[in-house]
């Protein structure tokens, strides 16, 4: 992706007759959570035990696909670190929806709380409650324990939610959300991947395709209207959190867990073409989104760069 130039931010201002019918979209969302959520307990067969010889995250997401590595290790092994992977994942879905729920219930905080916009946002709010009980239902399915961030990058998750600005805060949720979404849209029409993990991602796909659109709507109505040091201080934070963000999404304990060496592991991801492409693949949507919305200018774009999640 080549830069752009920055966005005329006097056109979008003057094209806000969509942009300010945010009371219409967010009705249609709250009749499409009214006719389409989903009840995880209900729904879900957690009684069920695992199948023998499948698989709990596609192979080809798993962090040591096609490398040196992964070439001597045997399938069980390949499956066994897929579980912990899987419930890695889950726990990093966990933090980041309590960032989340955090970053929503701040936005709707001074806002008329009758509206359909702030009706839509609580809606939101239990979904990812549901969401994150679910996630720690299938870890504790799993049976591996959790994987919690490195406490510097939980602490630093606090400084990032707390300063963050209003557009910042949905920048950051499509963050967190568009790239784990390309990686289950993947995971749960895959027939060798466990039937629990393939409809608890199915539930999770559904459901997060509404707050995407919620919050990019609302990211593009908050950017053509914010000061340019809003701006600017959006882009720079919403760097930051994709370089905390992707150091994230592999956690070092999977190694351990299944007997491989850490440090050999660790290395060999970091030079893996395949696991460079599938990070970027999944958050190209994303970059190309923001980049629209002027949010890779400048430093921010080097920092982008460096997360992994941009070419």
């Amino acid at each position: 992706m080549s830069p752009r130039t920055e966005p005329d931010f006097t056109l979008m201002r003057d094209a806000l007759g969509p942009l300010r019918d945010r009371e219409r979209l967010a009705e249609r969302l709250l009749d499409a959570s009214r006719r389409h959520s989903h009840d995880p307990d209900a729904e879900l067969d957690w009684d069920a035990p695992y199948e023998d010889g499948k698989w709990f995250w596609p192979p080809e997401l798993v962090s040591l696909y096609d490398t040196p590595l992964w070439r001597r290790m045997s399938e069980e092994q390949r499956i066994a670190l897929s579980r912990h992977e899987a419930a890695a994942l889950a726990s990093l879905g966990i933090w980041f929806e309590v960032i989340l729920m955090q970053l929503l219930v701040r936005h709707v905080y001074d806002r008329d709380l009758t509206s359909h916009h702030v009706g839509y946002a609580l809606t939101e709010i239990a979904d990812e409650c549901r969401h994150s009980m679910m996630f720690a239902r299938m870890i504790r399915k799993g049976g591996t324990g959790s994987y919690p961030v490195p406490r510097v990058h939980h602490n630093l998750a606090r400084v990032l939610k707390s300063v963050s600005t209003t557009p910042g805060s949905f920048a950051s949720t499509l963050l967190g959300e568009e790239v784990l979404d390309w990686m289950q849209r993947l995971t749960f029409p895959d027939e060798r991947v466990q039937p629990l993990v393939r409809g608890v991602t199915r539930i999770h796909v559904v459901e997060e395709a509404r707050h995407v659109r919620y919050a990019r709507e609302e990211l593009r109505r908050q950017m053509a209207t914010a000061p340019r040091w809003q701006r600017e201080m959006t882009a720079l934070s919403c760097g930051e959190s994709a370089r905390v963000f992707s150091s994230c999404f592999v956690n070092p304990g999977v190694y351990d867990a299944v007997g491989l060496d850490r440090r050999r592991a660790v290395a060999e991801v970091r030079a893996s073409g395949h696991r460079r492409e599938v990070m970027r693949t999944g958050a190209e949507r994303l970059t190309d989104f923001l980049d629209d919305v002027g949010l890779l200018q400048g430093p921010a774009r080097r920092l982008w760069k460096s997360s992994g999640l941009l070419a």
